[in-house]
């Protein structure tokens, strides 16, 4: 049923063939995905995200951060997906550089041991204005500007309670950081796997409910569905949440580095386990709420124009969700697999037309700043979020980013359902992909 059409192919001939396959196939519904999707709620979504919040912004490297991690894995397990793992890295925090200061690069990789130290930073549009500019993914966006940056003030947040719960900022110097994952493993072929992943720390002073406890949640409820004993998979499922993504992608390139030579080997031989299997493609979440669009003029009492201390126009995000919202399907067309990359990206879109109730989904070319570019030129990876966060992003069209406002409160129910929708899309194409179906009935 499709299933490992987008493998990074040890071959050329192989993966010609995958994508032949895919070229020839179409998405038909089906009574078992319909039921799956159906089995994402609204209100398990919220409250998961809820959930997340308590830990406010979960900066990496804080006692915080350790028990949201600690929290997702007991989730996990209480899913029935039982085979939790952590996998272990060393992160240096440099004393002249914190987390909060900047965007986390996507060209910067570190070396591949098991430390990874602050990547370098691609600053971001600072001011607001009309017109052109170079965004972040290297694309061009012409339009209305709204100031954007990290917040590293934590007086800027008002509330008392979550100002505390934020205080303690990562320690200097070198210390360990944890990613946590569990696997559905494929019945026919356990050795092939499929990647869905999202980061959980944050920063900002805020919840980081948006960035990204909106991605987080997505992928534990896809753990959760895909974990029950009624659904079998062909293919094997690895649902990831990473660590330390807001310095640089460090958790993701630590697993690639540990992790990406050791793809399809049966440990201990004849075991008929794959400890990692190999990967057929890599799906990252960052970032779901929020697409209310491109800023609009700032208005006073008397409904003039709000100029700046320099006398140049102010320019807000609107308070409601857009009619024409999406989910971004993002890939990025410079990484050496590409070809594969684009193809899985529109069959999500095919998926989401499919199945999705709300929100329809957008393909976009510039994937950047985000989990799963360490493994975009290993194997096609894909990013699904809110709005490309290279253009829109960039130019300050969300103004919860990395800020005190990125609170659980501050989203309406359509902007929760964006999320799910974008759960719902990733649920249906990763259910056709992996050959799920209703697992036989146990004869005792």
């Amino acid at each position: 049923m499709c299933a490992g059409l987008f493998a990074s192919s040890m071959t050329t001939n192989s993966q010609a063939q995958s994508l032949d396959i895919l070229q020839s196939s179409a998405l038909k519904p089906d009574d078992l995905v319909v039921s799956m999707v159906r089995q994402l709620d609204l209100e398990k979504y919220k409250a998961t995200i809820k959930s997340l919040t308590e830990f406010g912004d979960r900066r990496q490297g804080t006692e915080r951060n350790r028990r949201a991690l600690d929290w997702i894995e007991a989730q996990l397990k209480s899913y029935g997906c039982t085979n939790t793992e952590r996998l272990q890295f060393d992160y240096t925090q440099a004393p002249s550089a914190t987390s909060a200061q900047s965007a986390p690069s996507a060209q910067s990789v570190p070396s591949a041991t098991t430390t990874a130290t602050p990547a370098p930073r691609r600053n971001v549009i600072p001011s607001g204005g009309l017109g052109g500019g170079a965004g972040q993914g290297g694309s061009t966006l012409f339009g209305k500007r709204a100031k954007t940056g990290v917040n590293t003030d934590p007086l800027l947040q008002t509330n008392e309670k979550l100002r505390t719960l934020n205080a303690e900022q990562t320690p200097v110097g070198t210390s360990q950081r944890e990613n946590v994952y569990c696997t559905k493993i494929g019945k026919k072929n356990p050795d092939e796997m499929y990647i869905v992943g999202a980061h959980f720390d944050g920063i900002g002073f805020g919840e980081a409910a948006n960035d990204n406890g909106s991605g987080t949640a997505l992928v534990m409820e896809l753990a959760r569905i895909f974990s029950s004993p009624e659904i079998d998979t062909d293919k094997s499922i690895r649902f990831v949440l990473w660590n330390n993504e807001e310095t640089g992608l460090n958790g993701a390139y630590a697993y690639v580095a540990q992790r990406k030579d050791l793809q399809g080997i049966e440990s201990p031989k004849g075991s008929g386990k794959y400890p990692e299997p190999k990967w057929l493609g890599m799906i990252q979440h960052d970032m779901m709420l929020w697409d209310h669009g491109m800023p609009v003029p700032q208005l006073d009492a008397h409904g003039k124009q709000v100029l700046d201390a320099e006398g140049k126009p102010v320019y807000v995000s609107p308070k409601e969700q857009r009619a024409e919202a999406d989910v971004n399907i993002e890939f990025q067309s410079t990484s050496k697999q590409a070809e594969g990359a684009a193809k899985l990206a529109w069959f999500f879109r095919a998926a989401n037309d499919k199945y999705a109730t709300t929100y329809p989904a957008a393909v976009g070319f510039h994937m950047t700043n985000t989990d799963s570019v360490p493994f975009m030129d290993v194997v096609p990876a894909i990013s699904l979020r809110e709005n490309e966060r290279g253009m829109q992003i960039g130019a300050g069209w969300n103004p919860n980013w990395h800020q005190p406002s990125d609170v659980f409160s501050t989203y309406s129910d359509k902007d929760f359902m964006l999320g799910l929708n974008a759960a719902q899309t990733t649920l249906s194409a990763v259910a056709i992909l992996s050959g799920a179906k209703i697992a036989p009935v146990s004869k005792k």
